[in-house]
């Protein structure tokens, strides 16, 4: 007989809050009935500044079998948080999951940029992404190559030798899922292989958190630039050099401003 539930969620308190997350903005998106082409992430839409779909894109499903075979699967790889004696453990977790959902995202955009600009295929110009799987293959490659012994198990029904779960996954989902995304997934692979050998390294608390603040100033700014959300207490003016945008926080009643400088239909794929 296993743990009770709540002893388990508190092992894994990262993945579990991910796992709610992730669950309340799939229940958010039903109710207002948003369309994934409004949250995912494309190579147009990248293009046109909305810079915000590369977090938004990881976090929204469309479907409750894609939320459940994500988190299902997320929840089985959520014993890197327990794993603190193998150099993994809960910030280990944090600091590279930031890590993954940046990287695979940016690297499934410049796969889409090869592809249209190199091979001519132009159909990867609107092909929108949406789903954690480029995550959840991320971590699943780390865990082979830091733990090849353990198993990963889905649904509880399922269970897959780590070592070749990456491989078999990406096999096995575009088999059986057509819309799945091999290149949202095989990015994670190649990431996850990336952090798992060592090349990706010296993630800590310091670096974590100004990746997650530069992340914050993207994602505000980029949903302003956009005209995707109006923030009414932000104004962002083009300077000298018009590459380099000038973000005003305007403080209401009066007119002084804080400056700051910032850096600058194909279908769905589920990730």
């Amino acid at each position: 007989m296993g743990k009770p539930l709540i002893y388990e969620i508190l092992e894994k308190p990262a993945t579990s809050c991910i796992i709610a997350i992730c669950s309340a903005i799939w229940y958010y998106i039903q109710k207002k009935n948003i369309g994934y082409s409004q949250v995912g992430l494309s190579y147009e839409t990248a293009l046109e500044g909305h810079h915000w779909r590369l977090i938004t894109s990881a976090f929204a499903h469309i479907s409750v079998i894609h939320l459940v075979f994500n988190m299902s699967a997320l929840w089985s790889l959520g014993s890197v948080e327990q794993l603190g004696h193998m150099g993994l453990g809960f910030q280990f977790y944090l600091h590279y999951t930031l890590v993954l959902i940046v990287l695979s995202g940016a690297l499934v955009l410049w796969a889409y940029h090869i592809l249209i600009h190199k091979l001519k295929i132009e159909h990867f110009r609107r092909v929108t992404a949406v789903g954690y799987s480029c995550v959840v293959f991320g971590w699943m490659t780390i865990l082979s190559v830091k733990q090849p012994s353990s198993k990963l198990n889905l649904f509880g029904l399922l269970s897959l030798p780590i070592s070749f779960a990456p491989f078999e996954s990406l096999i096995f989902t575009s088999i059986i899922v057509p819309q799945a995304s091999f290149l949202g997934h095989f990015s994670g692979i190649i990431i996850g292989y990336a952090i798992g050998w060592g090349l990706i390294n010296g993630m800590n608390n310091y670096w974590a958190l100004t990746m997650l603040g530069w992340i914050a100033l993207v994602f505000v700014g980029s949903l302003k630039r956009s005209g995707a959300y109006d923030f009414e207490f932000l104004e962002i003016e083009p300077v000298t050099d018009t590459s380099l945008p000038t973000v005003r926080f305007l403080a209401p009643g009066n007119g002084r401003t804080l400056q700051m400088s910032s850096a600058p239909a194909g279908g769905v794929e589920l990730v």
